[in-house]
Order: structure tokens, then sequence, then C-alpha cells
């Protein structure tokens, strides 16, 4: 009898360290909430060891790229992925991690500074993007890939807590004011009406 093997950890708001391991359960339903430090270097190791050459690249550096991306939710394991690009004859590998900036934070900020939004909303808004502080330098994003018949095929990676700072940053934007309302129809002062 197969057991199902589910990738889980205790998600924990900021982390007062950042030494927190991946952890695996054996449960249904649990969320996934990574430490990509951890994972980083696991993963810079083992390609250290697999006869992949390494190419240091910038994350999202491929995105204007045709691209197939890998299914992380179900098969999280990046050996599998690199073992895939083994069988097809891949001796390159780009490698790419972004750690959390202050400054992400900070355009969020003042992307809310610019919205027009009830007071109850914006300090919700203004307080789960603050909260994000916590996570300052730690490991946002990991992506692995490789080229394929002029395709690029990802794995990419992201936690939880970062994936909750991008759903916020989109309602902030929702709430942003669109150019045509900026636009006040009037030629800038520098014209009569007349």
């Amino acid at each position: 009898m197969e057991v199902p093997i589910f990738f889980a950890t205790v998600s924990i708001s900021p982390p007062a360290t950042r030494s927190i391991i991946l952890v695996l359960a054996v449960a249904q339903g649990q969320t996934v909430d990574l430490n990509l430090d951890t994972l980083k270097r696991e993963i810079l190791e083992y390609l250290e060891t697999s006869g992949f050459a390494v190419f240091r690249s910038h994350p999202g550096g491929l995105e204007s790229l045709p691209m197939v991306t890998w299914d992380t939710e179900r098969y999280p394991d990046y050996q599998m992925f690199l073992e895939t690009a083994r069988k097809i004859g891949c001796k390159m590998i780009l490698f790419a991690a972004r750690d959390f900036d202050e400054s992400e934070i900070e355009d969020a900020l003042e992307q809310l500074d610019d919205c027009e939004v009830p007071a109850e909303l914006r300090v919700d808004l203004e307080r789960r993007v603050r909260a994000m502080r916590g996570y300052e330098g730690v490991t946002c994003s990991l992506e692995l890939a490789f080229d394929h018949h002029g395709r690029m095929y990802i794995y990419e990676l992201r936690p939880d807590w970062y994936e909750e700072f991008l759903g916020v940053c989109d309602e902030i934007t929702t709430h942003l004011p669109s150019e045509e309302e900026e636009d006040d129809g009037t030629l800038g002062g520098f014209y009569s009406n007349n």
C-alpha cells in the first residue's frame, strides 16, 4: 500500500530566525510555507555534485521567453525536475534566487498612499503590508530552468507568505486611480478654454 506524501511546514508569522526547516507531512490539506533559504542551500549543494553546469541568472529574467512551468504543487521535488533535464541531455541549469527587500514594502505603502479607499480598508492593507517586515532578507523566490528546443522549462517556488504579499499588492493596485480618472480633461492650464 502506497501512502501519499504531502509537503507542508508549520506556518509561522514573521520568523524569529531564518533557520526554519522544511517539514514533510503525511496529511492531506495542509498548507505549504517553504523556507527557501534552507532549500536554496540544498539545491546548490545537489547541483554542485550532479554534474550540471550552473548558470546564475536573475529571477524573472526569463519572462519574455516561451516557457513551460513545472507543477510544483503536485510534484515539489526539485530532483525530479533536474532528472527530467538530465534525461533529455541538458548540461546546464539556470539558477536564480531573490531575497525579499524592504523596497518592496515601501513601494506597496507608497501605492497605498495614492489609493482612495475607506479608512478601515487602508488600515487593514497597511497592517498586512507592514507585517511582512519580518521577512526582509529572506529568500522569496527560487527558480531552476533549462532550455529544450527553444523553450524554457521552469521550476519556481515561492513561500505562502510571499504569495500573500503579492496578493495584498494586487489588492492595492485595484484601488489605484485609473489614468482616465487622473486626466481631468483640461490641457494643464497652458491654453484657455475660449
